[in-house]
């Protein structure tokens, strides 16, 4: 049995909704963004309401029809094409239709019919919240960052930056409080 789950960004998801399921006495075969296996298993009714009431008080959602599955399998891939990127360019449209065996004019038209916006202005976003995350760590330059990232240069990732942010890099370098950066998972 596989469960879906939306809202679903990070390790740090994937460890609560994991220890959720271990408190309930479930073991899944593997979490991970958006998805449970339980493999062999199977929740019963009262066990699903009881997961759904716990999940949904620490804002996810149970997913059950096939678009809002889609839909969060966009958002997965996009955020693992971010975090996998490394100085390697990667188109974003050829990636998804590859990883999701989907047109991306299809992808792309139903993510913005539901989220109300592009997919590329939702990985845009997710590249300047990384973006201000290795800013705040202090261990890369910016040159490094844009490399890491997939940026084509640093003035594309400054343009960037100014144009989703309303200010530069080395501003936001120089304010570096926590209440810069929003979680990937509150975007």
């Amino acid at each position: 049995m596989k469960v879906y789950i939306k809202n679903m960004v990070c390790d740090r998801c994937r460890y609560v909704i994991k220890n959720i399921l271990v408190e309930m006495d479930i073991r899944p075969a593997s979490v991970m963004l958006g998805e449970v296996d339980l493999g062999e298993l199977a929740m019963n009714t009262q066990q699903l309401d009881v997961f759904r009431e716990k999940i949904e008080a620490l804002g996810f959602e149970l997913i059950s029809d096939k678009k809002s599955r889609l839909i969060e399998n966009i958002k997965k891939q996009v955020l693992e094409l971010i975090q996998q990127q490394e100085a390697e360019k990667t188109n974003l449209s050829d990636y998804l239709s590859r990883k999701l065996f989907h047109d991306y004019t299809y992808l792309s038209n139903l993510f913005s019919s539901v989220e109300g916006i592009t997919i590329e202005q939702y990985a845009i976003n997710h590249r300047i919240e990384k973006v201000k995350e290795l800013l705040i760590y202090d261990e890369l330059s910016l040159t490094e960052i844009a490399c890491r990232l997939g940026y084509s240069s640093v003035a594309h990732l400054s343009r960037q930056f100014k144009k989703v942010t309303g200010q530069t890099a080395s501003q936001f370098k120089s304010l570096r409080d926590s209440v810069q950066r929003k979680s990937l998972d509150k975007a």
